[in-house]
């Protein structure tokens, strides 16, 4: 088979499997299982997880403060496995991506190695996620990361194998395009802080929480990036008052990035980017939907996990228009 093809299939399946680690790891942090293995990266010493009587007893006993508890060791332990697989496809697309600068010479071999590299930074965030106790630092990072990775597989199949055609553009769009790509990605790290605090149930009113309730400390404690490390963070530390903040902090975001991309989708439909705009619609209607039920039906197990994945999905999507409306260089093909 050809190369150039195999690496092409290897790229999109990376990026779909980027999209299940994603999923598996909102799945994690949503039953509580962040510390399902309180060691990294072994599992209570285990290549997966301690099975027999005696084995759950000397785990217990050198991990007395996190007990094994089987129904969250499966989720960690798979989790950590999918996102290890993903490495070595990283791995496979640098060599192979050596290996077809022949017959592909535009292929973005310096693109695959910083991925390459990135995979590996995020494994270690995965790590300190553990050792560090779910600090929400290291829990919000690592969530990025993960919907960086995506983001990076799909501009590296975008670059490699699809070409881009000229059209005329309004001059706004660019500039908009690149805006509301950086309100998601803040919009997501919002997600990331309520999730990380365990915020999302912090208020579960529509369409306002009790901001009488809240004070201008209780803001700042609910940002304070100082915070110690060294609690187990499993549950969250913070009062009620701080993470009523941190939730309405994620909803006026909401607003904020709604109201840039509905901009950006009346911009792409009057700009020939049709089926763009129609994608990037579809999508903000899901996950604005999604948001609202998991207030209205208080954080649904697999809502939240859809909230999560489509989250991914609109960002990949306003990647996606960004990539094709920014200008085209001389090595890019015109194509019909």
């Amino acid at each position: 088979m050809n190369t150039q093809l195999v690496l092409k299939r290897i790229i999109v399946i990376a990026t779909c499997f980027s999209l299940l680690v994603i999923a598996l790891g909102a799945y994690t942090r949503l039953v509580h299982a962040g510390l399902g293995c309180p060691d990294w990266p072994l599992c209570y010493g285990h290549a997966w997880a301690p099975s027999s009587g005696e084995e759950i007893n000397r785990a217990n006993l050198a991990f007395p403060e996190i007990p094994v508890d089987l129904t969250k060791t499966w989720p960690e332990m798979t989790h950590r496995y999918l996102a290890s697989s993903l490495g070595l496809l990283c791995i496979v697309i640098v060599v192979m991506g050596f290996q077809v600068r022949r017959q592909l010479p535009l292929f973005p071999i310096k693109h695959s190695v910083f991925l390459l590299c990135f995979v590996i930074l995020q494994g270690l965030f995965g790590m300190w996620t553990v050792t560090l106790k779910l600090w929400p630092q290291v829990v919000t990072l690592h969530l990025l990361g993960g919907f960086t990775t995506l983001c990076l597989l799909l501009l590296l199949y975008l670059r490699g194998f699809r070409n881009r055609f000229e059209i005329e553009l309004s001059r706004w769009l660019r500039p908009l395009a690149a805006t509301t790509l950086v309100i998601v990605f803040a919009q997501i790290a919002l997600g990331g802080w309520v999730t990380s605090n365990y915020a999302a149930l912090a208020c579960t009113q529509l369409p306002l929480c009790n901001l009488s309730s809240i004070s201008s400390n209780d803001v700042a404690i609910g940002f304070n990036i100082l915070q110690e490390i060294g609690p187990n963070y499993l549950g969250g530390q913070l009062d009620g008052g701080a993470r009523i903040a941190i939730h309405m902090s994620h909803r006026i975001g909401a607003l904020i990035a709604t109201l840039c991309i509905v901009g950006l989708i009346v911009m792409l439909w009057r700009g020939q980017l049709r089926n763009h705009a129609i994608a990037l619609l579809a999508l903000l209607v899901v996950q604005v939907s999604l948001g609202i039920l998991n207030v209205w039906l208080h954080l649904p197990l697999y809502n939240a996990v859809a909230h999560n994945l489509f989250g991914a999905l609109l960002l990949a999507c306003v990647v996606w228009i960004n990539w094709r409306v920014y200008p085209n260089h001389e090595k890019d093909k015109i194509s019909g």
